[in-house]
């Protein structure tokens, strides 16, 4: 397979466990990173990949990077951030930082590689929301705006490429035990399991095995969706 994936956030649990997926399908790997530069180094060396530092959030660094990276096949829009207190005590400036990196971020990226793949007729997007985009979460209001925003743009965006051949869909993961999820206490994760059917928590291989099949030809008929990895936390 001569393919390559750019995987946006690609040092995270969740990208990280993407990249390896991917890799394994035999996927040449662009593990996109702002701050774990040692990392994604580390990361690119052992799947034989490259790492690429760019802001997602500013339009034109990620244009440029994207230029810099050649052909790109897959996109996984991974890469976001959160913040957890009431909706009146988040600052403008962190509010607009999660709208810039969590649905800004996944617009700019996925513009910078459509051109390309509207020009080969082929390609596929894949954008990671949260299950907080599907049903919203208290006191974690801007998040969830932010990955609501991207459940809407997978859909406008896989009517508009779908005649170029381009497949863009969407994940919605719940609750997945990462680092972002590390700062909840016993107590909460207790209370948290048992709002999830299954009793039991997402595990970062678990997004990772969705994006690998809406990657594949298996999928091949599917655009436009919203799967969600939740445990049967929101049905």
């Amino acid at each position: 397979m001569n393919t390559t994936a750019l995987v946006t956030g690609g040092t995270g649990g969740i990208g990280e466990a993407i990249c390896r997926r991917l890799a394994d399908d035999g996927y040449n790997i662009i593990i996109s990173y702002l701050h774990s530069q040692e990392k994604a180094a580390a990361l690119a060396e052992e799947l034989h990949g490259t790492a690429l530092g760019f802001d997602i959030s500013d339009c034109e660094e990620t244009a440029s990077a994207i230029e810099q990276a050649g052909k790109i096949d897959l996109l996984i829009n991974n890469a976001g951030i959160s913040e957890i207190d009431l909706f009146h005590r988040i600052s403008p400036q962190k509010a607009r930082k999660i709208m810039d990196v969590n649905l800004w971020g996944t617009m700019n990226c996925s513009r910078a590689v459509l051109p390309s793949m509207i020009n080969r007729k082929s390609g596929c997007i894949i954008n990671i929301s949260s299950v907080w985009g599907q049903c919203g979460a208290s006191c974690e209001t801007d998040y969830s705006a932010s990955k609501a925003g991207i459940i809407g743009f997978t859909k406008a965006l896989a009517k508009e490429t779908a005649p170029s051949g381009i497949r863009v869909n969407c994940i919605a993961p719940g609750f997945i035990m990462t680092e972002m999820n590390s700062r909840f206490s016993k107590e909460d994760l207790d209370l948290i399991r048992e709002e999830i059917p299954l009793r039991i928590f997402g595990e970062p291989r678990h997004i990772a095995d969705a994006a690998a099949f809406l990657a594949s030809d298996q999928a091949e008929y599917i655009t436009g969706q919203v799967l969600a990895v939740n445990g049967g936390m929101v049905i």
